[in-house]
């Protein structure tokens, strides 16, 4: 417990899995802004404009968030990461400043005049402002990805005169074939944590007979994008990602199934535990050959397992490793299973009317989260214990004159700094859940409000 690297890591850790469950959902909204204000641009559709107005307060609370609890994030680099920041700022501070310079100003610049300047700027120029918000989101997202790609898959990168990393090629370093997979995952997951959300607010409203037209917009939304969005998660990214670990990192994924031996036909372990004092897998239920065609493509090729590497360069906690890949995989299976269903029901219009499967999208909301969590949890835990793979030791990267109490002393301050950011943040979307899409007025596309057929306001 006397480590600092420990509390260097349990800290970052701490603030980064926090900070990102705002902009998760940023990512994830834009996209359905721009289809909603596309089809109220287009059809003149009301109830998709109301819609996009209301999520686009509830992306703005988000956004607010994801700033404060992502500025805490960067000073880290200095505060307890400086001998990481100054082996490898020539690289990676380049991505770091570009997201800083452009995504996320081109993001900030607009998403006021989304939230706010319907009226002063007019259908056009408001439906290009939410493309705005929209290319600043995933742009932000992007270089963010790549610099993360980066440590799993240092490319386009030499040495200078100190030993430390800079930059060789800038295209190599920013089409990093990692960083191309990486970022279509990771994206595409933030767009099923937003269906989620979105599904599961229609289904509350639907539930409580409020905000007819719009809970019936929610509802088609989400589950039919969720649809699309989880399947595509799974495959071709998923599994795109999957087989660039299993070439770059095949010790991170021996340790992800808890593989300890090598062979061909290899299992894909389903259900087990990891037992690593013994160097097996206990109770496992697994399908054979699995493995080896998720990885390589043919059951004849032979999957590494842990006994193949030295002990040193074993990923350092196997059993969370093990069963962070397992959720995440287990959840990412579970989504599909639901939307498909939900989505089959709506086209034969009885989503609405199918209680059992609205109070599970309701209450499914949480899980992608937990998902992108583990997700990230797997990339961070099976890198380890290199911050920049193959290159530079997590051990080496930490602030040589930070104690483990000056870091413990503020992880219990960020604790309670975000226990009170969490509740502030539940405060203000449920002000806005209370609300609802509200009517607009005046509309710009003469239809009745979206919800004047007499359903309530909460």
């Amino acid at each position: 417990m006397d480590d600092p690297t420990l509390w260097h890591r349990l800290q970052f850790a701490f603030t980064v899995v926090f900070h990102y469950l705002f902009p998760q959902l940023t990512m994830g909204l834009a996209l359905h802004l721009v289809l909603w204000k596309w089809r109220a641009f287009r059809r003149g559709d009301e109830t998709s404009n109301a819609a996009a107005r209301f999520w686009a307060r509830v992306f703005g609370v988000n956004f607010a968030f994801g700033v404060v609890t992502g500025v805490p994030m960067e000073f880290q680099f200095g505060t307890n990461w400086a001998r990481f920041s100054e082996h490898t700022g020539g690289v990676i501070g380049q991505t770091l400043a570009l997201e800083g310079m452009f995504a996320f100003f081109l993001e900030s610049a607009l998403i006021a005049a989304v939230v706010w300047g319907e009226k002063r700027l007019g259908p056009r120029l408001h439906f290009l402002a939410t493309i705005g918000v929209f290319v600043g989101s995933w742009l932000s997202g992007y270089f963010i990805v790549t610099t993360n790609a980066f440590m799993q898959h240092p490319v386009g990168h030499t040495l200078d005169a100190k030993g430390r990393l800079v930059l060789a090629s800038v295209s190599e370093f920013l089409f990093n074939p990692w960083a191309i997979a990486q970022y279509a995952h990771t994206m595409i997951a933030a767009v099923v944590t937003a269906s989620f959300v979105i599904a599961a607010l229609g289904a509350f409203y639907t539930l409580r007979g409020l905000h007819a037209r719009s809970a019936a917009l929610f509802l088609r939304s989400g589950v039919r994008v969720g649809l699309v969005a989880a399947i595509l998660v799974a495959f071709p990214t998923g599994d795109h990602q999957a087989k660039l670990v299993a070439h770059h990192q095949p010790v991170a994924l021996a340790a992800m199934e808890g593989r300890f031996e090598s062979g061909s036909h290899a299992h894909l372990t389903f259900i087990g535990q990891p037992n690593v004092r013994e160097r097996r897998i206990d109770n496992a239920i697994s399908a054979p050959w699995v493995l080896s065609i998720l990885a390589f493509g043919t059951p004849q090729r032979s999957v590494q397992g842990l006994n193949d590497f030295p002990v040193e360069n074993w990923p350092s906690n196997i059993e969370l490793l093990y069963y962070s890949f397992h959720v995440m995989a287990g959840l990412g299976t579970l989504f599909i299973a639901l939307m498909a269903l939900a989505t089959f029901l709506d086209a034969r219009k009885r989503l609405a009317t199918t209680r059992p499967l609205l109070w599970c999208l309701m209450l499914a909301f949480p899980f992608p989260y937990i998902a992108t969590t583990a997700g990230w949890m797997t990339a961070e835990l099976g890198r380890q214990p290199w911050l920049v793979y193959g290159l530079f030791r997590t051990a080496d990267g930490t602030s040589e004159n930070v104690s483990s109490g000056n870091v413990l002393f503020t992880l219990i301050g960020f604790t309670g700094l975000y226990f009170l950011l969490g509740v502030l943040f539940l405060y203000l979307i449920g002000r806005e859940v209370a609300h609802g899409p509200g009517s607009p007025a005046p509309s710009f596309y003469g239809e009745p409000a979206a919800d004047s057929e007499g359903a309530g306001h909460g």
